[in-house]
């Protein structure tokens, strides 16, 4: 039987709208069971504790139990492919850290492509560094740090909390960058790192801001410059490194990501939730004590960040030559 123009216009519109329907349906319903944010850092640590801020938030704007299960080890590959072989459902969720971006070149072999099989859901925040140097350094400001350190090649010792941390990346960026030859000494953790700073074991550090900044106000470490690209709030006379080094820019930013396939709608409504809740003043304080700044960008923008660290990280793994221990 021919159907009446008018009647066919409209059943056809009507089955052209209904995978639009569908798709806004399944964002509504999501979450409908609780959600698991997998992260592959220690527990207690800064990471951790921004994870569970946002699954908080999250749980109590979503109406579901958001929880943080921590899979330590392997660098953070144990937790990354776990979640690369996860449903793409939106119920399990990775915490992107930047280890995601340097494994991308220190592990010759790994089991999954982070860019290709991690959907990019939102970033969280950034979390700039401040160069640090013991006291006894001849050197106020980054160029005579540069200066010194090249009229004494591989005399001065840079710390780390650790073998492709941020922070040993951070200073092998500014190695390549400056010109200088400094030898790099790796610590467990950042107490241990300072405090031998501190001592005069090691000349200069890459440290966090939140654990650094009680020795640089008491006098104890002399603070020659940010890694940010702006000027810090925490410390307004201390420069950039960029103003002596265009282009230098390291922060550590965190946030989350899905199994790729993940419907685009849940991705779309885990990525308002965040920001919404990154917007409110308490959990912008509480980021702020870890040495944050809110970071809300779009899943794309997200993945653009991810892919330009990503190339970042690379070429400092290279030049430098840094090994997976």
């Amino acid at each position: 039987m021919k159907l009446p123009r008018r009647e066919f216009l409209h059943l056809a519109a009507g089955a052209a709208a209904l995978p639009a329907l569908s798709h806004a349906a399944r964002a509504q319903a999501y979450p409908s069971r609780p959600v698991r944010l997998i992260a592959g850092v220690a527990a207690g640590g800064s990471p951790d504790m921004v994870a569970r801020l946002v699954c908080q938030s999250l749980s109590e704007r979503m109406g579901q139990p958001f929880s943080v299960d921590i899979r330590p080890g392997g660098g953070g590959n144990i937790a990354t492919e776990a979640v690369v072989h996860a449903p793409a459902d939106g119920y399990t969720l990775l915490l992107v850290t930047p280890a995601n971006a340097i494994n991308a070149t220190l592990y010759q072999k790994l089991n999954y492509n982070f860019i290709r099989d991690i959907a990019p859901v939102a970033s969280i925040l950034r979390v700039p560094y401040v160069m640090e140097v013991n006291v006894s350094v001849p050197a106020r400001t980054v160029s005579e740090f540069i200066a010194n350190a090249k009229s004494n090649p591989g005399k001065h010792k840079i710390a780390s909390t650790g073998n492709a941390t941020p922070g040993h990346v951070a200073g092998e960026l500014f190695k390549m960058m400056a010109g200088v030859d400094m030898v790099h000494i790796p610590y467990r953790g950042p107490n241990a790192a300072l405090a031998d700073l501190v001592a005069g074991q090691v000349q200069v550090f890459f440290g966090g801001i939140p654990a650094s900044i009680k020795h640089i106000r008491a006098g104890e470490l002399r603070p020659l410059a940010v890694t940010a690209a702006k000027r810090l709030e925490a410390l307004p006379d201390v420069p950039t490194i960029s103003e002596i080094l265009p282009g230098y820019e390291v922060s550590s930013v965190l946030g989350l990501g899905a199994p790729k396939d993940t419907p685009s709608e849940v991705i779309d409504r885990l990525n308002i939730e965040i920001n919404a809740g990154l917007a409110d003043p308490k959990i912008k304080a509480r980021l702020a004590e870890e040495g944050g700044t809110v970071l809300p960008l779009s899943p794309a923008e997200f993945g653009k960040l991810i892919a330009e660290d990503t190339e970042k990280w690379g070429r400092v793994v290279k030049f430098a030559g840094i090994k997976p221990e």
